[in-house]
């Protein structure tokens, strides 16, 4: 008799996701949240319509069994299709700015176009218009614990 798989069964990958709907960009938002990068990570290749971030994703996936030993892994956040990046309340010269990414949401325009809206802590804001959603976050390191030692927490 075989044995079913179980989760904890399950070897740690990468992830490698791409979202083309805004339920997809739903779940990028929650596995993106509370990631950090330095303001000079944000790249915009308007020839290609290109938008990436080079992240330090804290890694929810791994639920609460992490919390004692918190890790974070580098990922690239990228946003294909984009027509024109604006930001509000970012120094992109200033080196030393680390930016905290909150949600990845989007406001439909004109089908299938619309906002992208990357709400940063601090009251930043980085807006793509994109004509569709074509986005991916991919893993690019191994995991390594947290700096901080702890999981980031929000006040209810």
């Amino acid at each position: 008799m075989t044995q079913d798989a179980r989760f904890e069964d399950a070897r740690e990958a990468p992830l490698h996701l791409g979202a083309l709907d805004a339920e997809d960009l739903a779940v990028m938002s929650s596995l993106t949240q509370d990631a950090v990068f330095p303001a000079t990570e944000m790249k915009w290749d308007a020839g290609r319509g290109r938008f990436a971030l080079l992240l330090n994703r804290f890694r929810w996936e791994d639920g609460p069994a992490r919390r004692a030993s918190p890790e974070r892994v580098q990922s690239v956040l990228a946003f294909d299709t984009v027509q024109r990046v604006a930001t509000s309340g970012i120094d992109r010269r200033d080196a030393d700015t680390v930016l905290s990414l909150l949600s990845v949401t989007f406001q439909e325009t004109d089908a299938p176009a619309g906002h992208i809206l990357l709400t940063l802590a601090g009251d930043g804001a980085i807006r793509l218009e994109v004509e569709a959603i074509e986005a991916t976050l991919k893993d690019v390191t191994k995991p390594y614990l947290a700096p901080s030692g702890k999981t980031p927490g929000h006040p209810d």
